[in-house]
């Protein structure tokens, strides 16, 4: 049988997390900086504040919601034959983290500052993995203009990569500008509303406070059809309560105001039921994402999901340490294993280290190894008349051949390859043989597929007149100002910058 799922929650305190969250948004409620969405949750039946920016949200708005929110969709990629649905029943993986370093062991610190290269190798890394379908920028170029990364990003993933691509929803402009180059690569907005691409990220601001800039980019990404990830990450301790009861209160809250948020731009807008939510640190006061609360977190929000029918996502492979060491390893397992077994429907968790601020592209097919892992992990033990295999044993015992063994048997060939996950990356030879073979680490065989995949990888075709048309979109978007930006926002001058890196997990 497949393994249970890990419930960390016993169904009163399910409902009484849910309970005590519809409380929150009724009687107190959320922030909401920008008024034009006050204003249209209020012919919602919402009930805004606009002195104090407060909205509260009934419990019957919030039913009308989870009645239109989709319990399931289906992204496809640049190449229209690539395609993955996600449900509330089954788990797939992508990346995580916006890096802005990247492990580079010919730097005399051993990483440096990420350019546009390293984001075009990601996703082609990203194109070449079996089982993570997906990436989330998530290298973050710092040659580029940052008010034009969005733009030369959409270029590095239509130019690159057959899978869907993530970014964050951060602002009308930028979001739009993702929209309509996206509808060029793909044939039209009609065609990309029918067959999503895109996925937008929308991180809540927490306690219990939706940024304009974030809430302008995620109308633009809904009444286009393209799935959002609403993703509090709170820290219990700083952002939250340090209980993990009073975190999930609250980060639940975050994400249903979000929903409604959702449908009120369109009904039927799909979105995920997401967390990066962590704990603080009680010694350094810095996020500690690799932490097993993190899991426990994660696992919470994975059976609230559940309870709304709605897709959830969640992290996995996070890690706090600075290098590719055993701290980096036992953290991404544990908190990828704890999403998997709670039944994170949608698993992001590959590339990164050092809070996701870092990525190893290394580290990216080692932790597409530990999804095949996971997979086979979930997957359990499969018992019927056949795999109990009780002739099979019973015909090798008998055996007069005092070699016999069930290696060459009818049995073995017939089930080896569905009972045991065969992973390319772990050794298990003999030392004798690991020495002839070079004496190679994880790292540096991981480092050998890496250049086997960027050496073999086999971009999309793309008409070059679209790419001069890519081009020409660029040169547009790198001639705004910041002001530009602030002016199709609705912010003054002297207000806020568009989210910084951090807000775009």
């Amino acid at each position: 049988m497949r393994l249970k799922r890990l419930e960390v929650l016993s169904s009163d305190e399910v409902e009484a997390i849910h309970s005590a969250s519809v409380d929150l948004l009724s009687t107190t409620g959320i922030k909401i900086e920008s008024k034009e969405t006050r204003a249209l949750l209020a012919g919602q039946g919402a009930l805004p504040d606009d002195e104090t920016t407060l909205v509260r949200i009934p419990e019957s708005v919030l039913k009308e919601a989870l009645r239109t929110v989709p319990s399931s969709f289906t992204l496809h990629g640049n190449d229209p034959s690539f395609s993955f649905e996600v449900t509330t029943n089954d788990t797939v993986f992508a990346t995580i983290g916006t890096p802005v370093k990247i492990h580079d062991p010919s730097h005399k610190r051993g990483i440096r500052d990420t350019v546009l290269k390293d984001t075009i190798d990601q996703l082609k890394i990203v194109d070449g993995l079996d089982h993570v379908m997906n990436s989330h920028v998530d290298v973050w170029p710092n040659d580029v203009p940052y008010l034009a990364l969005h733009a030369h990003v959409i270029r590095a993933w239509a130019t690159n990569c057959k899978k869907p691509y993530v970014l964050g929803v951060f602002g009308r402009r930028a979001s739009q500008d993702m929209i309509d180059m996206t509808a060029m690569v793909v044939g039209g907005v009609d065609e990309l509303v029918k067959h999503p691409r895109l996925v937008g990220f929308f991180n809540t601001t927490s306690p219990l406070l939706l940024p304009q800039v974030m809430t302008n980019g995620f109308e633009v990404f809904a009444k286009h059809g393209q799935p959002t990830i609403i993703a509090p990450e709170a820290m219990a301790g700083s952002t939250a309560p340090v209980t993990l009861a009073g975190l999930l209160v609250q980060t639940n809250a975050e994400i249903l105001a979000g929903i409604v948020l959702s449908q009120a731009f369109k009904k039927g807008a799909p979105v995920l039921f997401g967390t990066v939510s962590n704990i603080t640190d009680l010694s350094s006061g810095n996020s500690a994402m690799g932490s097993i609360e993190t899991g426990l977190i994660t696992a919470g929000i994975a059976q609230l999901a559940r309870r709304y029918h709605v897709p959830s996502r969640g992290p996995g492979c996070v890690t706090d340490s600075k290098v590719l060491d055993v701290q980096a390893g036992f953290e991404r397992m544990h908190t990828m294993l704890l999403a998997a077994q709670a039944g994170i429907n949608y698993i992001t968790c590959a590339g990164t280290y050092e809070a996701t601020l870092a990525e190893a592209l290394e580290l990216l097919v080692i932790d597409d190894e530990l999804a095949g892992m996971v997979n086979r992990a979930v997957d359990g033990i499969v018992v019927n008349e056949d795999t109990i295999a009780l002739e099979t044993i019973k015909k090798v015992t008998k055996s007069k051949d005092k070699n016999a063994s069930f290696l060459g048997e009818k049995h073995t060939i017939k089930h080896m390859k569905k009972e045991i996950y065969r992973p390319e990356l772990v050794n298990r030879e003999r030392r004798s043989r690991w020495y002839k073979n070079g004496a190679k680490d994880i790292i540096a065989v991981a480092r050998e597929r890496v250049d086997q995949i960027l050496k073999e990888h086999v971009p999309p075709r793309v008409d070059p007149a679209l790419d001069v048309k890519l081009l020409d979109f660029i040169k547009t978007v790198e001639s705004r100002t910041m002001d530009d930006y602030r002016a199709a926002e609705g912010l003054s001058s002297g207000s806020p910058t568009l989210p910084g890196s951090r807000d775009l997990e």
